[in-house]
């Protein structure tokens, strides 16, 4: 049996308020609730697996109760009626200069003539940010596209309005920005520097692996181009930060060698996330990739314990972002802000519930000249929220993985829920260890 299999049978659901983890030196229990996580001896982890033999859950509760550890409620199944907006990103140019083949947005176009937010329309998208932001609060401002730097002046030019305004009120604002890397330019550096852009760059490999997915609109290799334009930002970033986001397909799978290979090159994290909706059934993951997937992140997870342990730092994102949440006792009914505090903002001033959801009815949430339809944001809300959800209502995971990408899930269901459950799973024994040997305060 594959490391694969052997994680997605461990993870499986039994009951829908605790999982039960087996360890080298013990057990873990993880209740559900509130996201709680107990090393527990060889007595109490025997009776609760023959808790765990009674479907109704009622001899769990029993003997949580036993133990003081009665549910706290952390989740109401009342969806919250409404959502201030703490970010936004702005398709401030839904255009492209590359052919990716599994590109959810068209082309960058989103099915749409080919176009760029006008300045006028990004300043209204900065005023509404930050008049549903507090003085003292944080916000967030997101350049996507298409990809953002064919609108280079116009990006520039809302950071220094949008920098200038949030100051004058109070708000620390933040930047970001996620762009395939190819016009880059040296400039570029010092400007995401000066306002602490977090710059995230679309790699999916190395060399051809990244080119077969990732070329130019001509059918010409990308990779050389992005590495050479992203070296004048790997070597300034200080409040800068500049991570490599690799969308993983069947055609890409080799996690540790590329995660090895951006890490030398000095990004500031790595992470991978699989391609579960693409307009070519070819370029969606299923189950035997999800698999392949999995025993390469473990492998990923193998090495960013060897290196922690000599005292070496080796970013990779998706075990560090697991760790962090599970220290937190992260647990929340949504996957993310998305149609929440976060919005996405087309080129025309249209509002969706995020990024991905642009020119989609499906996400709509109103426009920049009537504001945000409250309406539709509380119909989204109470309808996405996790427990209403099927099959996660009955998985003990679901206050950590929060029911998936809601574009993926809307589009293609949940293909990957053993892998998330898998991943999970493993990430929590790895925090145990790191944990017990008193390691975590080098990574948290």
């Amino acid at each position: 049996m594959g490391v694969a299999e052997v994680l997605f049978r461990a993870a499986r659901p039994r009951l829908a308020d605790a999982h039960l983890l087996d360890r080298e030196d013990g057990a873990q229990l993880f209740l559900v609730d509130g996201s709680r996580l107990f090393d527990i001896d060889s007595d109490i982890a025997e009776a609760v697996r023959e808790a765990f033999a009674d479907p109704t859950g009622g001899s769990l509760r029993a003997l949580m109760t036993e133990y003081g550890l009665e549910g706290r409620g952390a989740i109401s199944a009342e969806p919250p009626r409404r959502f201030a907006v703490r970010a936004l990103s702005l398709a401030i140019a839904q255009k492209c200069n590359l052919g990716c083949t599994y590109c959810y947005a068209q082309g960058g176009e989103f099915g749409q003539p080919a176009k760029s937010m006008t300045e006028e329309t990004a300043r209204a998208a900065v005023d509404l940010l930050l008049e549903e932001t507090k003085p003292g609060e944080r916000a967030n401002l997101a350049f996507l596209g298409g990809e953002p730097l064919v609108a280079r002046e116009a990006l520039r030019r809302t950071t220094v309005y949008a920098a200038e305004r949030a100051a004058g009120r109070g708000v620390r604002l933040t930047f970001s920005i996620t762009t395939n890397g190819t016009l880059l330019r040296a400039d570029d550096a010092a400007f995401f520097e000066e306002h602490g852009f977090a710059v995230t760059l679309s790699l999916d490999g190395i060399g051809t692996a990244h080119d077969r997915l990732r070329p130019f609109k001509t059918g010409a290799s990308s990779y050389d181009r992005i590495v050479e334009r992203a070296k004048p930002l790997l070597e300034t970033q200080r409040r800068m930060q500049v991570s490599a986001r690799v969308t993983v397909t069947p055609a890409n799978l080799a996690l540790r060698e590329t995660l090895d290979a951006f890490v030398a090159l000095g990004f500031h994290s790595v992470g991978f996330s699989p391609m579960l909706s693409a307009p070519s059934e070819r370029h969606e993951m299923e189950a035997r990739d999800l698999a392949l997937m999995l025993a390469e992140m473990v492998s990923c997870a193998d090495a960013f314990e060897e290196h922690l342990r000599a005292g070496r730092r080796y970013p990779f994102a998706n075990l560090l972002n697991a760790l962090r949440e599970i220290h937190k006792g992260t647990h929340r009914p949504y996957p993310c802000g998305a149609g929440a505090g976060y919005l996405g903002v087309s080129a025309d001033g249209d509002l969706a519930a995020c990024h991905r959801f642009v020119g989609d009815e499906a996400g709509a949430m109103g426009d920049l000249v009537r504001g945000v339809d409250r309406e539709r944001q509380s119909a989204w809300l109470a309808g996405r929220h996790v427990d209403r959800q099927q099959p996660c209502s009955g998985c003990w995971a679901r206050y950590l993985c929060g029911g998936g990408c809601h574009h993926e899930t809307l589009s293609r269901g949940r293909p990957a829920c053993d892998f998330i459950r898998g991943w999970l799973h493993h990430s929590i024994k790895v925090y145990g260890r790191l944990s017990r040997d008193r390691l975590l305060d080098r990574v948290l």
